[in-house]
């Protein structure tokens, strides 16, 4: 199974404010103009924002096939992320929860109680 942005997409627009963007003229998901993540140029590799230097160690240390960096994104709370590598749905479910405890903790307060209230979380 081939996983692709329009999966981690489908997912992430299903919670509150999240909403389709651009960053570096890359299709990005964003949540009142803060972002999520972005899709690099190379069409296969997830920008992973809110992820700290040790967490991002951990990822790439258990799967590094699908979790790496390269340089540029060194001093940022950053991890890559390749979509074509995530081997099943429990590898993109990992994926996914980073993403949305990114979206808690940039998303109005006022739409995470109201998510959390639905009993969505």
């Amino acid at each position: 199974m081939t996983f692709s942005f329009d999966d981690v997409r489908a997912q992430a627009l299903a919670w509150p404010g999240v909403e389709d963007g651009t960053s570096y003229g890359t299709p990005a998901l964003k949540v009142r103009g803060k972002l999520l993540a972005r899709l690099r140029e190379d069409g296969d590799t997830l920008v992973v924002t809110g992820v700290d230097t040790d967490e991002r160690a951990l990822l790439m240390a258990i799967e590094p096939a699908v979790y790496h960096l390269t340089n540029h994104y060194v001093g940022w709370p950053i991890v890559l992320a390749r979509l074509s590598a995530i081997p099943d749905q429990g590898s993109l479910d990992k994926v996914m929860g980073l993403l949305h405890r990114q979206w808690r903790a940039v998303a109005p307060k006022t739409l995470v109680r109201r998510f959390d209230a639905a009993g969505s979380a």
